[in-house]
């Protein structure tokens, strides 16, 4: 009897040595994964192309990588940019001229590295102009010409807004003008303006024309105050929009934390890609503490039931998305795009170092590794040259700065 019991208790513990040693061994890659910093800020501005960031954290996404998210509203884009550069936030929705801004020191800004290791979406942004020319200006800003050239004869330049100098939506703006032969910066007035401000801004006159992200267009047209020109998909269908920004030196003493938020964010953005979420989608973004706007005015848009406000109405073939077609590669032909922009509007001197600079802010070795560890390897780079609206291509294999100074409306000095 006495035999028996120890040769079972032997056989158990012989056992139980073998499933710890298991249990070990597969808890070492687990441990490894561990974010080093679990307490971790986001910075968003109120606009549709939050959702990947809020969605991450209503969901549980963040909380499933190991990641305790708080999410903080940002006033303005320069706020955003200081709350990142001074550590109050360590990751943001990002405009994605502005981690090159920041990198470069642009704009009046202390140089503060910056890099994108994830595009949050593609699309959804326009310019809406003020119904004083509704029925006279449709899709083609050669339109606005004659009104412009008037408006500066009288010594009243037109006023058009944005959202931050280097950002999206002043790129977008400088380029729609610029096809019709104006020129933003001497031939009317463009301002800054946080976007929550756009429509009440238009509604009392400071404005003729603003370039802003979703929900404010919807909003101008569902407050009868002006319509959509162009959304920027037509300009350029599945255009580069809003990153997930980081410091460059919290990124490097950080690596699985951001892998960790990239994962997290990566199935956020899956979940609102299926269109049938977007409803649900919209409710959770529409509150106060997020983009404080009506859910009907924000889900119209999202569906691609596209409105102008002028009498055009459409389905959008290309509305905003988060995760298909490659959406989330930061792709370095993006970062040089900007890079000429920078260069054709006179914001850098001289040509800039265009594919240093792009590969140290534009991360697709991060990013290709977070997906890797998903399991997830057909994310690829694209290099294909890319037409836009007025018919002009820019192809980034080609000459980048022949690309930039080429332009006939431009405003660079040599």
């Amino acid at each position: 009897m006495h035999r028996s019991s120890s040769s079972s208790r032997r056989r158990f513990l012989a056992r139980a040595s073998v499933f710890l040693g298991l249990a070990l061994l597969f808890a070492v890659p687990a441990a490894r994964a561990q974010p080093e910093q679990p307490d971790v800020s986001f910075g968003f501005i109120a606009l549709t192309d939050c959702a990947p960031i809020v969605i991450a954290h209503e969901k549980g996404f963040f909380k499933k990588y190991g990641i305790n998210a708080t999410i903080k509203k940002g006033a303005s884009w320069a706020a955003i940019r200081d709350m990142l550069a001074s550590g109050d936030i360590q990751s943001t929705h990002m405009l994605i001229g502005m981690p090159f801004a920041s990198t470069l020191g642009l704009g009046g800004a202390p140089v503060k590295p910056m890099i994108i290791p994830w595009m949050i979406n593609r699309n959804g942004q326009a310019v809406s102009l003020s119904n004083e020319f509704k029925g006279k200006v449709g899709a083609d800003p050669a339109a606005l010409k004659p009104f412009v050239e008037a408006a500066k004869a009288r010594k009243s330049p037109l006023t058009f807004a944005m959202t931050f100098p280097p950002g999206t939506h002043a790129m977008w703006m400088r380029y729609y003008l610029a096809a019709g032969g104006i020129n933003p910066d001497t031939d009317v007035s463009l301002l800054t303006i946080p976007p929550p401000q756009m429509v009440a801004n238009m509604r009392v006159g400071k404005m003729d024309g603003f370039c802003v992200g979703e929900p404010w267009n919807a909003r101008a047209i569902a407050d009868k105050v002006g319509f959509t020109s162009v959304t920027t998909q037509d300009m350029w269908p599945d255009h580069p929009e809003k990153v997930l920004a980081f410091t460059e030196e919290w990124a490097a003493r950080n690596p699985k934390t951001v892998k960790a938020i990239i994962k997290a964010v990566h199935e956020a953005s899956v979940w609102l890609d299926d269109m049938a979420n977007r409803d649900e989608a919209c409710t959770i973004v529409s509150k106060p503490n997020y983009i404080n706007c009506p859910k009907d005015i924000i889900l119209g848009r999202m569906l691609g039931r596209l409105d102008y406000g002028d009498g055009r109405k459409v389905d959008d073939p290309n509305p905003m998305h988060f995760s298909i077609r490659n959406c989330n590669y930061p792709q370095p032909k993006f970062g040089l795009w900007w890079l000429t922009q920078f260069r054709r509007w006179g914001m850098v001197t001289g040509a800039p170092d265009y594919e240093g600079i792009v590969k140290r802010v534009m991360r697709p070795d991060i990013y290709e590794e977070a997906m890797a560890e998903l399991g997830i390897t057909d994310r690829v780079r694209d290099d294909s040259p890319v037409t836009l609206f007025d018919g002009i291509t820019f192809d980034p294999k080609g000459d980048l700065e022949a690309y930039a100074t080429g332009f006939p409306v431009h405003s660079h000095k040599n």
